[in-house]
């Protein structure tokens, strides 16, 4: 009998006050790209790109939604990236450091704490963290990376993959309405869509193919940055347009059968000069030598053109989504997130890729629309995390964060943004730490830091494989400083400045106060 009664006045209790509205179940829809740089969303105001990168289906998110000024990645490369969205936490806390690492099984995330809930859960598209999906009521991805054409899906049904013809993103898409249309429409709902693109090696969708051909794609300033005035480290990249490219996947070009050494890219470059720099077939012929200077930008006129050209079937499916939303009547209960895994250069420093801790790597898109929640088309400069990501949906939904330590957010809701609000104390640093130094492809060696509104330090902390130029010992570690007020394309590190002696030595008191905080002391 008492039990009876505590139950009842439990219930009670957990009812809305007369005039009190019950709390919300909003529906989710988190869509989420690969490597999509903030220079390609035109949301985010006019870049080097110019009119080139336009992409109204997202920036109708910012119109209607918030957009995030300083969102941050904790460890710019796919794998963890994604990892950290799901468990809101750093990669020595969820176990996934680098590309290798899988999602433990066991792990719970995001995907569960609304299953818990009484949602619908579902995911399409890139998954990329090599276990199979948990949490998922339905889920369909694709194996490995996936093909931007013809990709193979896994699912619970075909574990082993099966491959459907189309291109990848209106694939993924297709699934993710069809799954919408069939849900139980008496329930609450996730849906995570996880495009490929604009990944490498950017292969466009048939319908945007040979667009720009006839068009120069405006350079970013810093495209011949000869990268002085930086760590040793910087200068070893292997990420340089042009140069670290690979003919076939990044340029599209076929060479003649035979060629190698000095002859293939002599002819590499000739062909660049005729398709990107006006040649005629004589003037390509006439060309003697590889100008290096010529081969970056014409190399970066094939990959800016592929990469806008991939990320525009992009915004055509974030249209669709919205679009169906609209038409079903549930825009107004549901959430809606556009976001990347991280930032991408695109040409800026002469790079290619991600991995270092340069803003436009550690920079991501993101924009969130809640209605009833947020304030339509606002800004906010408050520092954001990735990691922020799965509090800010629970509590958005009304689900309580879980209170297990292994389950602990490092992140924290960023509902209170999107009401036009910053709480006092908010985060004045974000930490980022950086750990496949044994990348063979793309050697960046292993980092962390800490960016403020300010300022940026960055600590290399060991030699990476395969580096141009390194040595067989490891080098010594070395540190960068940028004063992102004074130099916010950052060209010149000043750790080694007397006038930032102070700064830094502050800089390098919060970073370890920042280490100890979170665990991070390996």
């Amino acid at each position: 009998m008492r039990r009876a009664l505590l139950a009842l006045l439990m219930t009670l209790a957990a009812l809305p006050l007369p005039g009190e509205e019950a709390p919300r179940r909003r529906n989710v829809v988190v869509m989420f790209s690969d490597d999509h740089a903030l220079s390609a969303i035109s949301a985010y105001g006019r870049s080097h790109l110019g009119d080139f990168a336009r992409t109204p289906n997202i920036d109708r998110l910012a119109k209607e939604g918030v957009l995030f000024r300083r969102c941050f990645v904790h460890n710019s490369i796919c794998t963890p990236s994604r990892a950290g969205v799901l468990t809101g936490r750093h990669s020595h806390r969820n176990g996934v450091y680098t590309l290798a690492d899988g999602m433990d099984v066991r792990r719970r995330h995001l995907a569960h704490f609304f299953r818990d809930a009484g949602y619908q859960t579902a995911l399409f598209g890139k998954w990329h963290l090599h276990t199979e999906p948990q949490g998922f009521d339905r889920w369909e991805v694709f194996r490995n990376q996936g093909e931007y054409e013809n990709p193979v899906y896994l699912s619970p049904e075909h574990p082993k993959g099966r491959q459907e013809s189309g291109y990848s993103e209106d694939l993924s898409t297709r699934k993710a309405l069809d799954w919408l249309a069939a849900r139980d429409a008496s329930k609450p709902f996730l849906l995570c869509l996880h495009f490929k693109a604009p990944h490498r090696n950017w292969i466009p969708a048939p319908r945007y193919r040979g667009r720009f051909a006839a068009d120069t794609i405006p350079e970013p300033d810093t495209l011949m940055d000869d990268l002085a005035n930086r760590s040793v480290a910087i200068t070893r990249n292997t990420q340089t347009i042009g140069e670290d490219f690979r003919l076939r996947e990044d340029l599209k070009l076929e060479p003649p059968a035979g060629l190698k050494g000095p002859a293939l890219r002599l002819w590499a470059f000739r062909e660049l000069g005729k398709r990107h720099g006006g040649l005629t077939e004589a003037q390509a012929a006439k060309l003697e030598a590889v100008d290096e200077t010529r081969f970056r930008r014409w190399s970066y006129q094939q990959y800016a053109k592929d990469y806008l050209n991939a990320a525009q079937a992009v915004d055509d499916n974030v249209g669709r989504v919205l679009d169906w939303l609209k038409a079903a009547g549930l825009e107004g209960d549901t959430v809606v997130v556009y976001s990347s895994d991280q930032g991408f250069y695109v040409g800026e420093h002469g790079f290619y890729d991600k991995r270092w801790m340069y803003e436009e790597s550690q920079h991501m898109p993101l924009l969130i629309r809640a209605p009833g929640a947020a304030k339509a088309g606002t800004e906010t400069r408050a520092l954001a995390m990735n990691l922020d990501f799965a509090p800010t949906l629970l509590d958005l939904c009304g689900i309580d964060a879980p209170t297990r330590e292994e389950e602990r957010f490092d992140g924290v809701s960023l509902a209170p943004l999107l009401r036009g609000e910053t709480p006092a104390g908010w985060r004045d640093l974000v930490y980022y730490r950086y750990w496949e130094h044994n990348s063979h492809e793309h050697p960046v060696p292993g980092c962390y830091g800490i960016r403020t509104a300010t300022h940026k330090l960055i600590h290399y902390h060991g030699r990476p494989l395969g580096m141009k130029g390194a040595d067989p010992k490891p080098t010594a570690p070395e540190w960068e400083l940028f004063d992102l007020v004074k130099d916010p394309k950052e060209l010149r590190s000043v750790h080694a400045d007397p006038a930032y002696a102070e700064i830094l030595a502050e800089l390098k008191r919060r970073l370890e106060a920042e280490r100890a905080r979170i665990g991070d002391e390996r």
